[in-house]
């Protein structure tokens, strides 16, 4: 019963961040304009995300537009496209995978052995969903740390951590957390199994062993007669 509750818990966290996820590949604040030095000006806003950069102005107005070309991207926004779609994926197959693993659904039927395994899978898919967000986002804010310090980069080109950063971090702490304890619940396969759950074995080393049944005796009437020449 333990077990259960955890496997609902860290598979709701699970669900949580990969929604978190999906958040944050649609999110422009990956990166922020910086507003040091005599830059003061803050009328506007500039976003800049994986898929579009946007101008917020202070009246609320705010345009948005999408990136051109993909191949004159940098190389840290092309990675972060990719492995943000493959995040996105694999959580999706994550989800699906712990359904049928674990022990409150119907899949798989009392085959424990199969659930957990399944189970198991769905933990480390879990996982390395995880790491497919940290990844990206991690890269993305070594990049941002490097060019705020790197004097050759102008002031107005310098930007800062967007909340997207902050939020795929979370996102992949949460993911990867709660495939290790859902991975770390499956039931122990058991050893020598060829027995069905619930059987329960008669040990006949320690029974005491009990004298033989004493021959019937045969009555003259119950064999039929039969006649010979």
């Amino acid at each position: 019963m333990v077990n259960t509750g955890m496997q609902l818990i860290s598979f709701t966290c699970a669900v949580t961040g990969w929604i978190m996820a999906i958040a944050v590949t649609a999110l422009p604040q990956w990166k922020v304009s910086a507003f040091i030095g005599s830059n003061i000006l803050t009328s506007e806003i500039k976003w800049e995300g994986i898929w579009m950069n946007c101008i917020y102005q202070a009246t609320g107005h705010m345009q948005c537009k999408t990136y051109d070309s993909m191949l004159s991207l940098p190389p840290d926004i092309q990675a972060a496209r990719a492995l943000m779609c493959v995040a996105i994926f694999m959580g999706w197959l994550s989800c699906t995978v712990s359904c049928c693993g674990m022990k409150c659904t119907t899949c798989a039927g009392d085959d424990r052995r199969a659930k957990a395994g399944i189970a198991l899978s769905g933990g480390v898919l879990f996982i390395l969903t995880g790491l497919c967000v940290l990844v990206p986002v991690s890269w993305t804010a070594n990049t941002v740390v490097q060019d705020f310090y790197n004097p050759n980069v102008p002031i107005m080109h310098k930007r800062e951590l967007g909340q997207a950063i902050y939020l795929g971090w979370a996102a992949a702490v949460i993911l990867m957390i709660s495939g290790a304890v859902l991975s770390s619940t499956c039931p122990h396969m058991e050893r020598g199994g060829g027995y069905r759950r619930g059987y329960i074995g008669r040990s006949f080393a320690n029974s005491p062993a009990s004298a033989p049944d004493p021959p019937k005796p045969i009555a003259p009437n119950s064999l039929p007669l039969k006649e010979y020449v």
